[in-house]
């Protein structure tokens, strides 16, 4: 079969990806190197991709109530229950929460069908949790939420700051082209955070600041960029406010930085002294209590200099999800209309209104993502459709939403498994199609429109998301307006009203796109918007054009405002929160994979040393976390990346996975007053030692079925690995292990001490190993990764733990794209002699291909040097 092009359905980069199907269900992926986002290059996630596409856990039927339905009762049901409760209720009683996993086309029909026909604006996105700030900010500086450079930008400056963006593990595909900047012409790199990252690996500077405290930095270099004499006089006059922005600059102080005065200095020189500098910033900015003031201090520095929409400068914003961009074009957030228009302006709307030939347009924003589910727990929405995304889980104060959803009157899922905290909560829920079987365009961090394109049939019942909406608006006698037979349809449709966009001054338009016919659309190559009769690509804003009424860009004046949270004796920690390489969102598609599994496989919080030794916290104890919200148990993991009185933990695990590691239900629900955009990186919290009875851990080749207060499991190529521990005494473990793994009358092997509290039981199947269990009073010593291999094995020792002599154990994965252990590098650097990075990475191939690996290797390599020395 022949390759398809398609897009990466992960991070806001764009990849192009390669793929073909091999008539079984599975699919082979590569980069596609002719993909202007990365040439060819993909993460671990992306190179895993052909792990996640199997059937297992797919939603392949409508359900109702639990129960297997069909198409037309279902859809019958989710018209009726939403026309019903508008009839009684008004339309404000109905809301849409969707995804950035959407195509454009989805997302399009989606708004069109809540804003122009239900006639209310509460559809909102999980983009909201991602980037609302940066829109926020962009259209208080520009007049539109534009992005003013491209990727090309990151190999033409001299300095690159990352500013709240681990892009070395977020974005691994954008770090290569950073770090290849860095070897061929020299680019400096700086690191914003208050964590040290990997994307500190290979930076000039990395500044710890405290969370929150981004605008009295940047105002602290607007103040210097005014009294060293760099401003950009020209420019500035495009530029109203800029007085008022550096008059409160004068007034800001540096103390809220905590920061090292010399430190902070160096940052200034650098950037005062460096014309070509491009701020990246993701969700260290975003997401905060004060995000949209931190996206504006940025770009006040650029403003003020002129540095901006030419090559190799300006502000760059990197979005987390494939369609965050596209999400935002087409006017997927509660406070926008499609195409960049503007919902509280009655020109637009009544010409969007027109357009559609809709009844009518909301006049006001609807329910930002926060204040939409307080609704739906307030009992106000009476009818909720979410559509790919998992809100139970990733929302703040995520148990409250929980039962905000639970207690709802009528609630739809649409997505591709029904085996997520949010789903089992529906009434109804709707078999999406998944990534490979979808077809339409995604719109990357830079403006790139590209294809998502089918590769494999769609399985069972399932539907494209385009087609279930367009069915639903159907029914609710909408027929015209949602009479579309392919994504192509649609797309002609939405190219065609941002023309409409055009002629009141906005920036999208792609109107060079509506007479795109199928056969065009089936072939579009990526292409960057605008796409017009007068425009097309570029970067915005060089000419000092900007979208403001009068033409002109404003700067702010701003003020540090701490987050709400404020540590006390009784919460002494900010928790702050973020991804991981490896896993992606809530998982529910890089649990799948195990390589992506096998790097860090279990639910951990980073903590300080001392903070550890000061709290009663040893290496690889649990701990017990415990915020206003709620309390959960992860895995401590003492390290000095985070400074004192700070405590991060990543956001990934679910009720599915590890339910005491649900991170965000010890999240406060805090927002930012302009952008709606929850603070995920400074909520406050208490740790201690969570003094378990007993600890455990088991292999499995079927799914475990566990009880007890703290579990976390991960999918390992034979089968099943899983973490436990418990505060209720067992007195008989070989019973307790037969029903964890639904093994009633499985041969056994086993040894118990009563006295010690240990059991090691091992249950084997026609002489192959099935499953084995190890228990402890303390966490429990074996190797892990060894064990995880054995189910379906002949293997007598199995109850020892460990691997017999001669046979290799690779250790922990830390390559996930070539599959590469700790293990396997500490013996090639030992027998091999290995010195460097790229000696290892030539040897064994890790870190040559995303190369987010690379910190890690390196900091092998510097650790068997010290001991080396130390001999």
């Amino acid at each position: 079969m022949s390759e398809v092009r398609s897009t990466c359905p992960y991070c806001g980069v764009g990849c192009g990806v390669l793929l073909k199907a091999d008539g079984q269900g599975g699919l082979d992926v590569r980069g596609d190197p002719d993909h202007p986002a990365n040439y060819g290059r993909l993460c671990s996630k992306g190179s895993a991709l052909g792990e996640t596409v199997g059937l297992g856990e797919r939603l392949l039927h409508p359900q109702i109530g639990g129960a297997q339905s069909d198409w037309g009762t279902a859809l019958d049901l989710v018209a009726g229950k939403f026309g019903q409760a508008i009839a009684r209720h008004g339309p404000d009683c109905v809301a849409f929460y969707v995804s950035g996993q959407l195509l454009n086309e989805d997302y399009y029909i989606a708004n069109k069908l809540m804003k122009g026909f239900m006639g209310s604006a509460n559809i909102d996105t999980n983009s909201r949790l991602c980037m609302a700030s940066t829109v926020a900010g962009h259209k208080r500086a520009f007049g539109t939420d534009t992005v003013p450079g491209t990727y090309e930008d990151l190999e033409e400056a001299d300095l690159i700051v990352l500013v709240g963006s681990n892009l070395a593990w977020c974005h691994p595909v954008l770090y290569q082209r950073v770090l290849a900047a860095r070897k061929e012409r020299g680019t400096r790199i700086v690191v914003i955070d208050p964590r040290r990252t990997a994307s500190c690996d290979m930076a000039e500077l990395h500044l710890p600041l405290e969370a929150g405290s981004d605008v009295a930095l940047f105002n602290g270099l607007l103040a210097q960029i005014e009294a060293r004499g760099v401003t950009d006089a020209a420019f500035l006059g495009n530029v109203d406010g800029a007085e008022e922005a550096f008059a409160a600059a004068r007034q800001s102080s540096l103390e809220p930085t905590g920061l090292d005065p010399a430190l902070v200095r160096q940052f200034y020189d650098l950037w005062l002294g460096t014309e070509k500098v491009v701020t990246v910033f993701s969700q260290g900015v975003n997401q905060s209590s004060s995000g949209s003031d931190k996206v504006n201090a940025i770009l006040n520095c650029h403003l003020a200099t002129g540095r901006i929409g030419k090559p190799g400068l300006g502000p760059l914003s990197v979005t987390g999800q494939p369609n965050a961009m596209g999400g935002r074009e087409v006017g997927g957030l509660a406070n926008m209309l499609a195409c960049h228009l503007d919902i509280e302006n009655a020109e637009h709307r009544t010409a969007v209104r027109d357009f559609w030939s809709a009844p009518t347009i909301p006049t006001q924003p609807g329910l930002k993502a926060v204040d939409m589910f307080n609704a739906v727990g307030a009992g106000k929405i009476k009818a909720l459709w979410i559509i790919h995304t998992n809100p139970a889980v990733s929302m703040p104060d995520a148990s409250a939403v929980q039962a905000a959803i639970a207690g709802c009157d009528f609630v739809v899922v649409s997505d591709i498994t029904a085996q997520t905290d949010t789903a089992r909560l529906a009434d109804v829920v709707l078999p999406a199609s998944a990534w490979a079987e979808k077809s339409g365009t995604v719109t990357n961090s830079d403006r790139t429109i590209s294809r998502q394109r089918t590769v494999l049939a769609t399985p069972g019942a399932a539907r494209a998301d385009w087609d279930i909406l367009c069915a639903v608006g159907r029914r609710m006698g909408w027929h015209d307006a949602f009479d579309f037979e392919t994504p192509a349809e649609i797309f002609r449709e939405y190219a065609a009203l941002s023309g409409v966009a055009a002629q009141f001054g906005r920036d999208f338009d792609i109107s060079g796109f509506s007479d795109l016919d199928d056969a065009g659309f089936d072939a579009l190559e990526p292409t960057r918007w605008p796409v017009s009769a007068a425009r097309r690509g570029g970067r915005f804003f060089a000419d000092g054009a900007f979208y403001h009424a009068n033409g002109k860009a404003k700067m702010l004046p701003l003020t540090h405002r701490p987050p709400e949270s404020r540590r006390a004796p009784r919460f002494p920690f900010v928790l702050n929160t973020g991804r991981l390489r490896d896993q992606w969102h809530t998982m529910t598609r890089t649990a799948l994979s195990p390589r992506l599994s096998a790097h860090l496989a279990e639910p951990f919080l980073e903590i300080h040393p001392l903070d550890a030794e000061n709290h009663g916290i040893k290496p690889n104890d649990l701990v017990s976390v415990r915020s206003p919200q709620g309390e959960g148990i992860l895995r401590a993991r003492i390290t000095d990346a985070v400074t004192r009185g700070q405590v991060f933990a990543p956001m990934h695990w679910t009720g599915e996975t590890a339910p005491s590691a649900r991170i965000d239900t010890l999240v406060a629900a805090v927002t930012d007053p302009v952008s709606g955009q929850p603070e995920s990186k400074a909520s406050v919290v208490a740790v201690s030692p969570f003094k378990a009875r007993w600890y455990g851990f088991a292999v499995s080749a079927q799914p475990l079925n566990p009880q007890a207060e703290y579990w976390a499991r991960a999918r390992t190529k034979s089968g099943w690995r899983m973490e436990m521990a418990g505060l209720k005494e067992v007195t008989d473990w070989e019973a307790e292990a037969r029903a964890l793994f639904g093994l009633p009358d499985a041969e056994v092997q086993s040894l118990v001490d009563v006295n010690r509290g240990s059991a090691r039981i091992a249950f084997f199947e026609e002489g192959r190993i099935i499953a084995a269990l190890f228990i402890a009073p303390e966490p429990v010593a074996v190797v892990r990764d060894y064990l995880a291999q054995l189910p379906g094995e002949e293997q007598a020792d199995v109850l020892t733990g460990r691997p017999p002599v001669g046979r290799p154990d690779p250790g922990p994965t830390l390559c996930a794209c070539f599959d590469v252990g700790v293990n396997t590098i500490v013996n090639a650097v030992e027998t091999e002699g290995l010195i460097s990075v790229d000696a290892v990475g030539s040897a064994l191939r890790a870190g040559t291909n995303c190369g987010s690996c690379r910190p890690e290797i390196a900091t092998i390599l510097e650790r068997l040097r010290h001991r080396e020395a130390a001999e």
